[in-house]
């Protein structure tokens, strides 16, 4: 039984799918890494968190961005505008989440 016409998916889905999966094994790696590296109880130079942090982040905005592809600029005309409401309230809430994660590293690094 031939399976009816599907839509093409979007160009920009492949390369954020790779990104996201990318960036989350860099993080994990990174992780890997350091706690391989401060087992002994030696210290880590705070500029190597800026690796696992911009991987965080790529990781973060591609996500966003496949969830605007499947749910925006797949979305009906009609329901568009409702869409991009409530998908501009989750991204804006989890790019905070992301910035208040790293804040607080940030600032736990400096108090100690």
């Amino acid at each position: 039984m031939p399976q009816p016409d599907r839509p093409s998916p979007h160009p920009l889905r492949k390369l954020l799918l790779i990104t996201e999966f990318t960036a989350l094994a860099v993080l994990l790696a990174s992780m890997g890494w350091f706690s391989s590296h401060t087992a002994d109880g030696s210290k880590l130079d705070p500029a190597w968190l800026i690796i696992p942090a911009i991987a965080s982040l790529c990781v973060f905005l591609s996500f966003i961005g496949l969830m605007y592809l499947r749910w925006v600029a797949a979305a009906d005309a009609s329901n568009r505008l409702r869409h991009k409401i409530i998908f501009s309230l989750l991204a804006i809430t989890l790019i905070g989440v992301w910035l208040y994660g790293i804040a607080n590293t940030w600032f736990s690094l400096n108090a100690s």
